[in-house]
């Protein structure tokens, strides 16, 4: 018997068995043993404690935007109720340059992510500088609105398949009335930012390229965030 099963069996006499071992160390949970169990335990060599593996969560913090997605999760916490998906977040970074891949999908459980070119509003970059100046949330601004969104029904218009928004900020709650939506555009391939070094400019929506829309909305689909700032 190697000296992890006598100590999984000592402990499990105790009851604790119940409990796995797996998610004790998730949870980081410290076990009080008693002296009875501590006495034997004092007789084995003291373990040589092996470096933990750097979770999703570890991975996570290193992204390069990850103070907007602690913006987010942030924000996800203000808003809980209205999202029944917290699985994954979609993060616009206007930070970056429109030539940028700077729509970012994070899953939250695997820390894996998905990046994507996306247009910033006319409004929001007037001398079309390929980076995002200003949000605003007034009608007709033609600009980009900051703030939490949250997605809403799929459907087919004049872009092809897009997807609704629902600002639920302040600094965004002209989405619905504004028709922010997510949607395809040819002025954000990648074969445009080639040819012009930066992606067009929608009228405040988030679009990206026609061959990809269907990719991002099958990834968010209704009921998560997007989360779109400057940090």
């Amino acid at each position: 018997m190697d000296r992890r099963t006598f100590v999984r069996q000592a402990v499990s006499g105790l009851g604790l068995a119940i409990i796995p071992s797996s998610t004790l160390r998730a949870a980081g949970a410290p076990v009080a043993l008693p002296p009875t169990v501590l006495a034997p335990l004092g007789r084995l060599p003291v373990p040589v404690p092996v470096p933990a593996t750097p979770g999703p969560a570890a991975q996570l913090d290193k992204l390069p935007f990850a103070r907007l997605l602690d913006r987010a999760r942030a924000a996800m916490d203000t808003h809980g109720r209205a999202f029944q998906l917290r699985d994954r977040v979609a993060l616009a970074d206007f930070n970056a340059a429109s030539r940028e891949h700077r729509f970012h999908i994070v899953d939250l459980i695997s820390g894996q992510t998905s990046s994507y070119l996306v247009a910033h509003g006319r409004g929001s970059d007037p001398s079309h500088s390929g980076f995002l100046q200003s949000f605003s949330n007034q009608p007709n601004s033609l600009a980009t609105s900051e703030g939490t969104y949250r997605t809403g029904a799929i459907y087919y218009g004049k872009h092809g398949v897009s997807m609704r928004l629902d600002g639920l900020d302040y600094s965004n709650n002209n989405a619905e009335a504004r028709a922010i939506v997510v949607h395809g555009a040819d002025y954000v391939s990648e074969s445009h930012v080639s040819s012009w070094g930066k992606a067009g400019r929608s009228e405040g929506c988030f679009a990206v390229a026609p061959h990809l829309i269907s990719q991002v909305i099958g990834l968010l689909g209704p009921g998560r965030m997007i989360y779109a700032g400057k940090v």
